[in-house]
């Protein structure tokens, strides 16, 4: 690997801990590597890509895993560029619209019914991964929802109330997560908190504490986060009186799980059986619910599928999870192809790391690249792993076709 690329990969992690004055055995320590290892992913020798290994080293140095992956990344597309673009007049309507101080506007004129389909709308644009059209459509409709709330009671208030929290998760939430901007999808999930603590609703309490799960994890702080998840389950275990409330059970134990996979201050060992465990009772919950799209998410037992393999591959357990790939159907989800390209990604992320897949791997990121670019061009694993495979003697056309994506991604390799 070259200078260039080694910069790109390790300059990030040696600058962090030289600026915490921390020597290379001292944050080898606290992350639970050996000095061998951090010394080879500081000069480019090898590939830092497992969630669970950035976490350990923003952890050690007190940052979020952003400053080490290098979020949000310029985008090199115009439909990247747009959601970017469009994060500016997002960020001035989170701050200044709260349940306390709503927007200074007349309501909408249209029935609730026209604002819930505008909800609806948003949140298939985020599983379709058209980040920019959602992102520019967001301001206009938080604004109007708080509006509307502002002069409503009664049962038309709390109907309001519960389209908020469905407009600010997972549509502004996770949107705001997967572009990087960590500090906005927690003031976006602190909104949504507002409106649930006027419902006095146990079960959109627990929906809090799911999409709360992601931001923590989002800055590096499984084991708060996994608090925070195993709360709202226990919250929700005493009030699982719908099938929503049952899917929303099999959601919490799969964040769980990928809590897990980044808490390296477990044992490989224990990791690997926790894991297990919660992908266990979410695919019997999945048994149970079928295919679901309760709280605007997708539970069901093809997302518990794509789990085996994402979670396998931040386990290392990359074997593992390229056969766990067989029977899961990713296109089920029609209306989601941001979980279809993230189950594309993780196993060509895994296939990286097994001899003699590497154009295997190439052409998964190729798939997954094709369902969802958006979501796959802002995705550091992906961006490293591409690093990584450039690196790497392959076949004439796979070389091609990943210097083509390297290209579209903004990597110049």
């Amino acid at each position: 690997m070259d200078e260039e690329q080694a910069r790109r990969i390790g300059d990030r992690l040696r600058s962090a801990r030289r600026q915490r004055g921390m020597s290379l055995r001292t944050l080898a320590g606290l992350a639970g590597v050996s000095v061998g290892y951090l010394s080879m992913v500081e000069n480019g020798r090898r590939l830092l890509d497992r969630s669970s290994l950035i976490t350990a080293f923003a952890e050690a140095l007190q940052i979020a895993p952003s400053e080490l992956t290098g979020q949000p990344f310029a985008p090199a597309d115009p439909r990247s560029s747009e959601a970017h673009e469009a994060i500016p007049a997002l960020r001035l309507a989170l701050m200044g619209v709260t349940m306390a101080a709503p927007p200074d506007r007349r309501p909408p004129e249209a029935p609730v019914a026209v604002l819930a389909e505008r909800v609806e709308r948003a949140n298939r644009l985020y599983h379709a991964a058209e980040y920019g059209t959602l992102a520019a459509k967001l301001p206009a409709l938080l604004a109007d929802l708080h509006a509307a709330a502002e002069t409503a009671d009664g049962i038309a208030r709390h109907e309001l109330l519960r389209l908020l929290a469905d407009a600010y998760h997972p549509g502004c939430t996770l949107l705001l997560k997967n572009l990087g901007y960590t500090d906005l999808a927690f003031i976006a999930v602190t909104r949504a908190a507002e409106a649930i603590a006027e419902l006095d609703d146990p079960v959109y309490f627990a929906l809090s504490g799911f999409f709360h799960t992601h931001v923590l994890m989002a800055v590096g702080s499984p084991a708060e986060a996994l608090a925070q998840a195993t709360a709202a389950a226990n919250t929700l275990q005493a009030h699982l009186t719908s099938p929503d409330a049952y899917a929303l059970l099999g959601e919490l134990h799969l964040i769980s799980a990928t809590c897990l996979t980044q808490d390296r201050k477990r044992s490989g060992k224990t990791r690997t059986e926790e894991v297990r465990g919660h992908l266990t009772e979410a695919a019997d919950l999945a048994d149970r619910t079928g295919e679901t799209r309760a709280w605007h998410l997708n539970f069901g037992p093809t997302n518990v599928g794509i789990h085996h393999v994402s979670l396998n591959t931040d386990l290392g357990l990359h074997g593992e999870a390229v056969q766990a790939r067989d029977g899961v159907r990713p296109e089920t989800l029609a209306e989601a192809p941001g979980r279809q390209a993230a189950f594309h990604a993780d196993l060509g992320r895994s296939l990286t790391h097994l001899r003699g897949r590497e154009a295997e791997a190439v052409a998964a990121l190729l798939t997954a690249e094709q369902i969802a670019p958006q979501r796959i061009h802002a995705n550091a694993p992906v961006r490293n792993t591409v690093e990584y495979l450039a690196d790497r003697q392959l076949p004439t056309r796979a070389a091609r076709d990943l210097r083509g994506l390297a290209h579209r991604i903004g990597l110049s390799l």
